[in-house]
């Protein structure tokens, strides 16, 4: 059970990861896609083609409000839909090139004012640090 030190430790790592994903949003371009379509425009990018189902719950939505994002993204030509291959009864969605372009926009203003601020804001020892805590970051997540 961790103790009262490690209990704050986790509670000040959360409010920096709250407090840095508010900038990243705000960093993003604020056009016609919610943080919803964003998120799943980025999911389907990293991890490819999908199901309704699958994408609900990785965003941990209900499959029919995941519904309701897809027909929007659908609408906008941000996604496109094709026969699941081995199951008739499912449909996989895909990004378009549109959809492509999208992420890049968004993940390039996010990643430029991130690189941004580091640069501005740490010296090169700390950006050592940044590096090696992303590295211990990404192992806390895994699953």
């Amino acid at each position: 059970m961790p103790d009262k030190e490690q209990e704050r430790a986790a509670a000040d790592l959360a409010a920096a990861v709250s407090q840095l994903m508010r900038r990243l949003r705000v960093a993003s371009p604020q056009g016609a896609l919610t943080p919803s379509q964003r998120a799943v425009i980025g999911r389907l990018s990293h991890d490819g083609p999908a199901t309704t189902a699958a994408l609900a719950r990785a965003e941990l939505v209900r499959p029919q409000s995941m519904r309701v994002i897809l027909g929007v993204l659908e609408e906008m030509g941000m996604v496109t839909r094709s026969p699941h291959p081995t199951d008739g009864r499912q449909v996989l969605f895909s990004l378009t090139p549109e959809g492509e372009d999208a992420v890049e926009i968004v993940r390039s203003a996010k990643n430029g004012w991130l690189a941004d601020a580091m640069e501005r804001r740490l010296d090169p020892e700390e950006r050592r640090t940044l590096v090696e805590a992303t590295r211990l970051l990404k192992r806390l997540v895994e699953e």
